[in-house]
């Protein structure tokens, strides 16, 4: 009978270890030779420079906002880094591949569509580019106006996020004047919430305030979030345009890097931002080298990252991040992270 006990104890313990396994994250480094620079090929071989936004399709592709290299970069599956679109020199050109070019792109997203969108910041311009590398401007000072884009002209100040609906509605955040806006799929642009002065007031609409928001996501409910940088704040955008703080406390004090639900969590210049099916919320803290985990009511937790600066691999306690800019998470539930200062794309996995 004691025999019979001390087996069962032990394979109880047995599973309980292989599920606490099965369940840990670990870091790892998906891309990037570390170097500076803009090398295609092997994972390993490859390089970057600066990258800052981060996504990933229904496919398991991962495309990188190639920052200081002004290029739109792909990694396949199989592990094979390519330039999807741009020709490495500042430039607003639409075109195909390499003849195409972008002026510090920073947010990029993959659309439902199998499009990809860039926010290409220093351009004030959204651009989107086709599985075959051809870009095309679809909003701000460059693009074609035509009666299927009345309001493609409209002046973009300084989009630092974007994010695509399922019925192909462009969201992005308009840095410099505080906004959160829309582009329908026929051209026309709104104000969804903001007032064009910063501040961190919620409310509906333009009662509303931000200071200078960058990254945004979407959920599939049509809820947008928004990393509200320099506030250190995450905010949640409802289908009417009710603007409420999810996590975070206005003020200069307020910056840090406390897990806890809602107010009492605190970030430091938080910047890129994604979601999951479940709802729960994911962004890169990079004044505090971390990536933390918001579940939908509110309660924040660090899922990676020491704080220290560095690129350590392994359990998710103590690897370490520099300046992690970018994040994105697949239907799988794996998270992919642009670590700026690193220069490698980093994966957060179960």
């Amino acid at each position: 009978m004691r025999r019979n006990i001390v087996i069962l104890l032990v394979a109880a313990a047995l599973i309980a270890s292989c599920d606490k396994k099965d369940n840990s994250f670990r870091v790892t480094t998906l891309a990037g030779s570390g170097k500076s620079g803009a090398a295609n090929g092997s994972v390993m071989d490859a390089s970057f420079s600066n990258p800052m936004g981060i996504a990933v399709d229904s496919s398991g592709n991962v495309y990188v906002a190639d920052s200081r290299n002004d290029k739109i970069r792909k990694i396949t599956r199989d592990g094979m880094v390519s330039t999807l679109a741009g020709s490495g020199k500042d430039g607003a050109a639409d075109g195909k591949g390499e003849s195409a070019s972008f002026f510090f792109p920073v947010a990029i997203t993959a659309g439902p569509d199998g499009n990809v969108y860039v926010a290409d910041t220093h351009n004030s311009l959204l651009r989107k580019i086709t599985p075959g590398g051809v870009v095309t401007t679809i909003a701000g000072k460059d693009a074609v106006q035509t009666k299927d884009l009345p309001d493609s002209l409209r002046r973009i100040d300084n989009p630092y996020g974007i994010a695509v609906a399922r019925d192909g509605s462009v969201y992005f955040t308009n840095w410099a004047k505080d906004l959160v806006e829309k582009m329908t799929p026929e051209g026309k642009i709104t104000i969804i919430a903001g007032n064009n002065n910063p501040g961190a007031k919620d409310g509906v609409g333009a009662r509303a305030s931000f200071y200078l928001p960058e990254g945004i996501a979407i959920d599939k409910a049509g809820n947008l979030y928004v990393a509200d940088c320099y506030n250190n704040m995450i905010r949640k955008v409802s289908k009417d345009g009710r603007v409420t703080t999810l996590a975070g406390k206005p003020g200069k004090k307020n910056f840090g890097s406390k897990d806890g639900k809602g107010a009492a969590a605190s970030f430091s210049h938080p910047c890129g931002i994604a979601v999951d099916k479940k709802g729960n919320v994911y962004v890169a803290d990079v004044g505090n080298n971390k990536v933390r985990k918001i579940t939908p009511d509110g309660m924040v937790t660090t899922l990676a990252g020491s704080g220290v600066r560095g690129s350590a691999n392994g359990d998710p306690k103590t690897a370490s991040f520099y300046h992690p800019y970018g994040v994105a998470v697949d239907r799988d539930g794996n998270i992919f992270v642009a670590d700026y200062q690193n220069n490698l794309i980093r994966k957060i996995s179960l």
